[in-house]
């Protein structure tokens, strides 16, 4: 059984490939449009597919997947294996949602707080009755980055490079530095303060650059990078 999860960010377009329950691989794509879309189903040939899609995909896209698999779109209609007792859980992101399902399927019956690093930072928590309460959000590396270019007068827009140093000596490392520490003491920040609350509780780290934060956290962590598709996947069986 081949299973297709697609993955439609503010940043990146990617979808990873699932046979019999096992994560195979995931790849990027160049856009979405329809026909790329169906080139890419008759390729890989799924038996099911879901779309987790945060911005305004074509939805031709949707007819195309229902032709040539079962297809399931995450939405606020989506069963969910667990609740969401919050205000306007309507409201929720796509994204969140996946990681949730996520971590409720690989670590049951625990506390959970994932972080997940993209366009934005969020941080998800779900509890050992396995109900989303929440978390927070915050703007991911690539905005602050930009951010310093677009909202000063002469501050450049680098590139990330994880070989920086404490203290910065130029404006590049200056800017690495404070950006990509300033996040890693961001997420240890958040983390005790969740300690102060739940004694006992999972971090999960999961996103592209997942791996590299994994290395300048100092609290304990699972590093996944690709828990969101392996959310999508649980939800595509939870809703067969």
């Amino acid at each position: 059984m081949v299973t297709i999860c697609f993955d439609f960010g503010n940043t990146r377009l990617k979808y990873a490939v699932f046979k019999n329950g096992e994560f195979i691989y995931e790849e990027t794509l160049e856009d979405a449009f329809p026909e790329t879309i169906e080139a890419l189903v008759k390729f890989v040939q799924p038996q099911k597919s879901i779309l987790s899609s945060v911005i305004e995909h074509h939805k031709e896209i949707e007819n195309v997947l229902s032709v040539h698999s079962k297809f399931h779109l995450l939405s606020n209609l989506t069963l969910l294996p667990f609740t969401a007792p919050v205000t306007k859980p309507n409201t929720i992101g796509a994204d969140r949602l996946a990681l949730s399902a996520g971590a409720v399927r690989f670590f049951p019956g625990k506390h959970n707080l994932v972080v997940g690093l993209g366009t934005c930072i969020t941080y998800n928590f779900i509890d050992k009755y396995n109900q989303f309460l929440g978390g927070g959000i915050s703007p991911g590396m690539e905005m602050r980055l930009k951010s310093l270019r677009d909202y000063t007068a002469k501050l450049p827009l680098v590139k990330a490079d994880w070989n920086f140093p404490l203290v910065g000596y130029d404006t590049k490392t200056n800017i690495t530095s404070g950006v990509i520490l300033g996040m890693a003491k961001e997420i240890d920040g958040i983390i005790d303060a969740y300690s102060e609350r739940y004694s006992n509780f999972n971090v999960l780290l999961t996103g592209g650059d997942s791996t590299y934060f994994a290395q300048v956290l100092k609290n304990k962590i699972f590093a996944d990078p690709h828990l969101i598709y392996k959310g999508l996947y649980a939800i595509s069986e939870y809703n067969d």
